[in-house]
């Protein structure tokens, strides 16, 4: 693998702070009707029948609300799963998938974000779809995080699996820039929804 380029390390850092920024900025009635579009974009997609088994996230620092989303998938019947970091590598580490049950008791991780607390870990493989959190997207599919790699790391090998979830990125509208700055190891998404459309 190609060291980092420097360059493109300043770009995604001025990015971050500027789209994290903008989603707090975001006023809490613009934030509850994000969560509703959420909700009627990711409903219309054509593969939701299909999915069963979705993987989502803990909403913080001005993303969208996943609470609305989250009644809505349980009342379709869906499974539902969350990240939770691999304590066997504190270093690098990627990210597990566990079952997880609204209301269900949680703790916080290193960085704030709550997880289960006696997670039942699932292979990755066998999810349909991972909801993932995005800082910044492209209309191209390109993904700003929030910089650990968790998500790189946990599906760079996914060319090995029986299958191959559907990576689906999750953002405001509003998040949305010309292009992101990608590097090699930088996974495409299969989409990005906003509160307002799809793009693929």
């Amino acid at each position: 693998m190609t060291q980092p380029d420097p360059d493109v390390a300043r770009q995604k850092r001025a990015l971050r702070k500027e789209l994290r920024a903008r989603r707090r900025a975001l006023s809490s009635t613009e934030q509850r009707l994000a969560a509703e579009g959420l909700i009627r974009q990711i409903r219309h997609h054509p593969d939701y029948p299909r999915a069963r088994r979705i993987a989502l996230y803990c909403a913080n620092d001005g993303e969208i609300n996943l609470e609305p989303l989250v009644r809505q998938l349980k009342a379709d019947q869906k499974a539902l799963f969350l990240p939770v970091l691999n304590p066997l590598d504190p270093v690098r580490p990627h990210l597990w998938f566990c079952h997880w049950q609204p209301g269900e008791r949680m703790r916080a991780n290193r960085f704030g974000i709550p997880e289960p607390t006696r997670p039942e870990r699932i292979p990755t493989w066998t999810l349909d779809w991972v909801l993932m959190p995005l800082v910044g997207f492209d209309a191209s599919g390109g993904r700003l995080g929030m910089g650990g790699g968790f998500y790189d790391r946990t599906f760079a090998h996914e060319q090995h699996w029986p299958q191959q979830p559907q990576r689906l990125g999750v953002a405001h509208e509003c998040q949305r820039v010309g292009v992101i700055p990608q590097e090699e190891w930088d996974l495409p998404l299969a989409a990005v929804m906003t509160d307002q459309r799809v793009y693929k």
